[in-house]
């Protein structure tokens, strides 16, 4: 394998971890924004205000 192979390897590396990272970020964020979607609607319920 040529250092070149090298370092396009490492980059292709560093581009993947940072796509990785950036969907587990996303990932999180809706996860979050859906626990307090459901905690809204609920609160809503719960003051009597139907979903129709």
């Amino acid at each position: 394998m040529t250092p070149s192979e090298k370092y396009t390897a490492a980059a292709y590396l560093v581009v993947f971890i940072g796509v990785l990272a950036y969907v587990l970020i996303i990932a999180a964020k809706l996860q979050r924004l859906q626990r307090q979607l459901g905690e809204v609607v609920e609160e809503l319920r719960e003051h009597g205000v139907d979903d129709g």
